[in-house]
């Protein structure tokens, strides 16, 4: 079978599929359907089909795309359009996650499979409340028991409408805590001798390294110039001596 003929299937399959389809679910479903066939299609074949796709469907002429998101690929709209979309739902749709689910969120993500006790105890705070929204948003699931711990109490891990909310594949494409770091480092101020004398420092050290004693005979006068107090003082002696 030629591209030509299968991409309408893989689109078709993708819109009317209520969950993330993968490039082997394509393979799978058409081969089903065109069971009667001798040729099978292959992986590479649905592969080179969705990229045809994807291309056609990023022109500006469509107002929704093909994405690979939440494990699989599926027809959504481009963000552009989001707030349109948005008026379908209300403020159902519009209603953010609150700062202490996101924060729970975020350590589920990152240290999943995990304990209700271990969030509490990385977040300091009761985390009932927020557990219990997320998991009426189907954001995490409840992935089984520690064994190892008294009690045995339940472990948290996120899941496919995790990714999918968030336009990831799997966890493994979350940031990582260094790179979200690094955003937030501010480097140190380099202060130099420069920023605090008009005269080149430069020059007036060269001049202190062929001068023998302590350096508290240094010091800046009111100009903001080095000054050496012991060649001063000598100078002075010099001037005031009697000459013979």
């Amino acid at each position: 079978m030629e591209l030509s003929e299968i991409i309408p299937h893989i689109e078709v399959l993708i819109f009317a599929s209520e969950k993330p389809l993968t490039s082997l679910d394509i393979v799978e479903l058409i081969n089903n359907s065109f069971g009667f066939l001798e040729e099978r299609i292959s992986l590479d074949q649905v592969e080179s089909a969705v990229e045809g796709i994807r291309e056609k469907y990023n022109a500006e002429f469509y107002p929704f795309e093909v994405r690979e998101s939440g494990g699989g690929w599926q027809f959504l709209t481009k963000k552009e359009f989001h707030k349109t979309i948005a008026q379908l739902n209300g403020d159902k749709f519009l209603k953010r996650l609150s700062a202490a689910a996101l924060e729970t969120l975020a350590i589920i993500a990152y240290k999943q499979p995990i304990t209700k006790g271990e969030i509490e105890a990385i977040r300091g705070v009761n985390s009932d409340y927020s557990i219990q929204k997320l998991l009426e948003k189907e954001l995490i699931l409840i992935s089984g028991r520690n064994e190892q711990m008294p009690g045995k109490p339940l472990v948290y891990a996120t899941s496919k409408t995790f990714m999918d909310y968030f336009g990831i594949n799997t966890a493994a494409d979350l940031p990582k805590i260094k790179e979200v770091l690094a955003e937030q480092i501010v480097e140190g101020t380099i202060i130099k001798p420069e920023d605090f004398t008009d005269q080149p420092v430069a020059d007036s050290l060269a001049e202190v390294d062929a001068i023998e004693g302590d350096v508290s005979d240094i010091t800046v006068n009111e100009e903001g110039e080095l000054i050496v107090k012991k060649d001063d003082e000598e100078n002075a002696n010099e001037t005031d001596a009697p000459q013979d």
